[in-house]
């Protein structure tokens, strides 16, 4: 059974504003402005999902993803890596791969040096929101093409109608998810494991 993490269930029942189109905003507390003590909670939360898990370093994609990394990354010690958007002038020896973003309707470039995303790491890939999973199967290919490992994949936020967290799972993949809503029809919030809707 699907358990939203309560802090962040409150949040975004409080907080978050829903538009046309299947959009959650969470810019308040979130991905524009932060609210640290929940990221704290937030990050506390995953590492007890992931307790039996082995990784020796968080990845992330910029750039909504890097605070709830770095906080994680923080508390447990561990580096942060995170993908670029845009290739870099000074960067050399990269790993790259394309994405398409749902959000902004376009498709980019992702790259990560090899010196930071190396073979044998063991990795563990957090972001903020997990839609269609289009972030998340670029991620993958990079792994890949490190010849690194993926521990496991954390999310805020799943969307769970867009079925980018049904694809990942299928592949063997641990997902951890800590609010999951099924559904933002005619702007209501609808969450997967109490189908509560405000």
């Amino acid at each position: 059974m699907i358990t939203c993490f309560g802090a962040l269930k409150e949040r975004i029942l409080k907080d978050g504003k829903c538009l046309e189109g299947g959009i959650l905003k969470v810019d308040g507390f979130i991905n524009h402005q932060i609210d640290p003590d929940l990221l704290e909670q937030m990050s506390v939360e995953f590492i007890r999902r992931f307790a039996d898990v082995k990784f020796n370093k968080i990845l992330t994609i910029e750039a909504s993803g890097i605070a709830p990394a770095v906080m994680l990354g923080f508390l447990l010690h561990l580096p942060v890596v995170f993908a670029k958007k845009k290739k870099p002038s000074t960067m050399d020896n990269m790993l790259t791969t394309t994405v398409y973003s749902f959000t902004k309707n376009r498709t980019y470039d992702v790259c990560c040096s090899r010196n930071f995303l190396c073979r044998g790491d063991k990795v563990l890939f957090i972001d903020d929101f997990l839609a269609n999973g289009n972030a998340a199967k670029g991620i993958i290919d990079l792994v890949q093409q490190a010849g690194a490992e993926l521990a496991g994949m954390g999310f805020l936020i799943e969307k769970s109608f867009q079925h980018g967290g049904d694809y990942l799972r299928s592949q063997g993949i641990k997902v951890e998810s800590l609010a999951v809503i099924d559904s933002l029809d005619n702007c209501r919030i609808s969450f997967a494991d109490d189908s509560i809707a405000c």
